[in-house]
């Protein structure tokens, strides 16, 4: 056994509301620069819906993640070695900018410096990679709360499918529809494709914990991790010529502070927490025969924190004492293998994802309300639970393989702390039977109530700081998008950024943010002589360069029709 340390994520899905908060908030603080306009390192979808890239789960199309080969053996499935090397200078297989979408801006400046006359200007669409006026036709979110889903969503790969086993299973009358909302960031898999179909090495798994990266001054710009990642959260930025990905914000992470994505999070649906699991037997779970076991093959991996002889064997391995006590009070190790209530999205891909979602039950308590009965009682619940809006089969093509038994066994158990919690709040005697009919006692399922529905920050947050050892290594350190050569570095120039040669973000500036957070005052967060940005501003004063100079507007003729300048000042 040997014992590795991963940081993993869980989201509740029954609380997301697809404000898309978080999606503002990390492209403002990751992908704000020149070449990845189209870029969206977290990105919520709504399903059933195609997704972003479109159909990005199709893999007989993509040819992401492994297959199993008849020795038992896995591949990529996008080839091996030397079918890499003979299209090493033309990747066949990748999403074009349509796929994604081509990024577009507004003609602006015809709005504010319009000749006067009788008619209003109008602000065209016009691309940011050509210049050239376009049509807008897709984006990342085209279709949500299912915009457009009568002509789109039939191409959900997964709607095709339980269409071709039931042509009744989906459909999309208006009142018939249903929909919930799925936050994807990359999954920092256990086993990663992107990783193992980089040419260069640039691509890589921090030891530590676990997260995935691209090193930036060695990636040569093939694609093949594009091809590699079954979800598609690896990135091209045509500007640089370099490959990008979600980070997991490893600065913050380092220093104890969650992800942007789940600092913002208006529904307080992410949990962060650590895994401890047996990097020996990662391939032999992987490998699995029957693509349904590849859940509980996934979930033996996963150790237990508490136990006295993986502890040691942690210790052994040179896993720091304060990342195990992080590992006994991790969250997402209770949402996933102790109340398991927590699946892994996709895991037919075999990447063993670490990105974990409770799935959505949500509308059955309203469905049943409608239809005049007791909406949150547990018999209803249990018998109603296959006749859900949001079909128990869609579910399962997610997150199960198609094993629609753990997805049913989820939502019971979140329907019996519905029920239970009731009697608590109500103060009525408890009906232990209840929890029992799902394996738990009511005090397991009063402490995932609590887990689910009041923790606090610091609860759906265990996060280990890096090993005092390293701490003076990473004081400069600057963030993996800003070494030398590397995005946002490029100097002012014909073909360079006009904003120049910016500091690095260092670790100090984020060990200052959390001192700001914690204080009564307004600090000077010119003091660490570090650049300030949405990543690490902390909302309290105004930095210099952090926003433009506020501009008057030029005064108006009487009687003319003319757009206002707009206050560019303003956050």
């Amino acid at each position: 056994m040997r014992v590795m340390a991963q940081m993993g994520m869980v989201m509740n899905l029954d609380k997301c509301i697809g404000c898309h908060t978080c999606s503002v908030t990390c492209k403002q603080a990751w992908t704000n620069r020149s070449g990845v306009e189209y870029v969206w390192f977290n990105n919520v979808e709504t399903r059933p819906g195609q997704g972003y890239p479109r159909r990005f789960s199709d893999q007989e199309t993509w040819k992401g993640g492994w297959v199993r080969n008849r020795r038992g053996r896995l591949r990529l499935k996008a080839g091996g070695r030397f079918k890499k090397l003979l299209t090493i200078f033309a990747n066949p297989v990748l999403p074009n900018i349509r796929d994604y979408y081509e990024p577009w801006t507004y003609d602006y400046e015809n709005l504010t410096d319009a000749p006067l006359g009788d008619d209003f200007p109008v602000a065209r669409p016009k691309s940011l990679i050509s210049g050239e006026p376009m049509a807008v036709e897709w984006s990342a979110n085209w279709d949500d709360d299912l915009g457009g889903a009568p002509e789109h969503g039939p191409r959900d790969p997964i709607v095709e499918h339980l269409r071709a086993e039931s042509a009744e299973k989906v459909k999309f009358s208006y009142e018939q529809a249903f929909m919930f909302f799925l936050p994807r960031i990359c999954e920092h898999c256990l086993n990663p494709s992107c990783v193992a179909s980089c040419p260069s090495g640039a691509m890589y798994k921090r030891a530590e914990d676990g997260i995935v990266l691209v090193d930036q001054d060695r990636c040569r710009g093939w694609r093949m991790c594009v091809t590699g990642c079954p979800y598609k959260k690896v990135y091209f930025n045509h500007r640089t010529g370099k490959a990008e990905k979600c980070t997991f914000c490893y600065p913050r992470v380092e220093v104890g502070l969650p992800t942007v994505c789940s600092e913002t999070c208006v529904g307080r649906l992410r949990y962060i927490g650590l895994f401890l699991y047996d990097a020996d037997r990662v391939t032999a779970a992987a490998s699995v025969a029957d693509e349904q076991d590849l859940y509980e093959a996934q979930l033996d991996l996963l150790l237990d924190p508490a136990d006295p002889e993986v502890t040691a064997a942690a210790r052994r391995d040179g896993i720091a004492e304060d990342w195990l006590e992080a590992a006994r009070r991790s969250p997402v190790y209770r949402l996933a293998k102790t109340y398991r209530v927590a699946l892994p999205l996709h895991p037919e891909f075999r990447t063993m994802p670490m990105v974990w979602y409770i799935p959505p039950l949500s509308p059955v308590v309203d469905r049943l309300t409608e239809t005049g009965h007791d909406g949150e009682d547990a018999g209803n619940l249990f018998g109603a639970i296959d006749a859900l809006r949001i079909p128990v089969e869609y579910l399962a093509e997610l997150f199960t393989a198609g094993d629609p038994e753990p997805v049913r066994s989820v939502l019971q158990k979140l329907a019996t702390m519905r029920s239970y919690m009731r009697d608590v709040t109500l103060d009525r005697p408890r009906d232990e039977s209840i929890a029992a009919a799902v394996g738990m006692t009511g005090a397991e399922v009063i402490e995932m109530y609590r887990l689910l529905a009041i923790a606090k920050y610091e609860e759906r947050y265990v996060i280990p700081t890096a090993y005092e050892g390293e701490a003076h290594q990473l004081e400069e350190l600057g963030c993996s998008l800003d070494v030398d050569g590397g995005p946002g570095m490029v100097g002012s120039g014909p073909f360079g950024e006009a904003s120049g040669r910016p500091l690095p973000v260092s670790v100090e500036t984020f060990h200052a943010l959390r001192d700001r957070q914690t204080s009564d005052r307004i600090a000077d967060p010119g003091d660490r002589g570090a650049r300030i940005n949405l990543l690490n501003w902390d909302g309290k004063g105004r930095p210099p360069g952090l926003f433009p100079p506020r501009r008057e507007a030029p005064p108006a003729a009487d009687g003319a029709t003319r757009a206002a300048e707009p206050d560019e000042g303003a956050p």
